[in-house]
């Protein structure tokens, strides 16, 4: 898929027949706004460099690719090969995103982070970069979940976020989701929305592709100064999407 980077999106969001974005009219200028800025800094030398920085010295980039022996044995004599995110700084790929939506925050002169999480990780990680920035973090939560991954509760409060239980429905992701996207709607012009996964209305899902592209990037030379060739095959879990578009990104232009 050459020149895939340069070509998807289009100037409206869409990557082909998906993506997009279907907005209420209240939003539509400040989701202009979010584009506009992501596509002025992500360029800049300034960002770009600062992002680096935070990258190696802050979140302990890059993570290590492993070979795993005894689980290639145990699946009949393949080599699997495993993308250490679980090193990266705070524990997930989340964070990854998280660090380059608080600097766009920051840029954007924001004062406020707020997203949804189910098992926690993604609210750790905004509620993190949150902190870095000196900036506010609400993170809405269903009470199912929050009940389930109390130590991410935890861990989020003494980051300084603020954790919103959420009461309706089966109190938990879905319904977290329509909650932290109520609260922005309330406050858009001070707040930023830290999304988690590639989805969602245009630019969201483009600035986690981009974000987490980290991910493949750094596997993808990991991999050929391991074993002087390419991998046969990319493996992912998929929820939201962001650590398989990371992965996958890197690879787009190969066969």
């Amino acid at each position: 898929m050459p020149d895939y980077f340069r070509h998807h999106p289009d100037s409206k969001g869409f990557f082909g027949e998906h993506g997009g974005a279907f907005l209420p009219p209240e939003l539509e200028d400040h989701f202009r706004e979010i584009t506009e800025a992501y596509l002025l800094i992500s360029k800049s030398h300034k960002f770009i460099s600062e992002l680096r920085s935070i990258r190696k010295h802050y979140q302990g980039r890059p993570t290590p690719v492993y070979f795993a022996e005894r689980l290639s044995e145990l699946a009949g004599g393949c080599r699997i090969y495993l993308k250490r995110e679980d090193l990266n700084h705070t524990g997930a790929h989340k964070l990854n995103h998280c660090m380059g939506e608080g600097l766009l925050a920051r840029f954007m002169g924001k004062k406020k982070l707020i997203a949804e999480t189910g098992a926690g990780q993604h609210g750790v990680a905004l509620a993190t970069a949150a902190a870095y920035f000196g900036l506010e973090c609400e993170i809405h939560m269903g009470e199912v979940d929050m009940e389930k991954e109390h130590p991410n509760v935890i861990r989020m409060r003494l980051l300084g976020a603020t954790v919103v239980p959420v009461k309706e429905g089966a109190r938990t992701l879905k319904e977290a989701v329509d909650s932290a996207f109520g609260s922005y709607l309330s406050q858009p012009e001070t707040s930023l929305y830290g999304i988690g996964s590639v989805v969602g209305p245009h630019p969201f899902p483009m600035l986690v592709r981009d974000f987490q592209r980290v991910v493949g990037i750094e596997a993808r030379e990991q991999y050929q100064e391991m074993t002087g060739e390419l991998p046969d095959a990319l493996c992912a879990c998929v929820g939201g999407g962001s650590n398989a578009i990371g992965l996958f990104s890197a690879f787009l232009d190969d066969e």
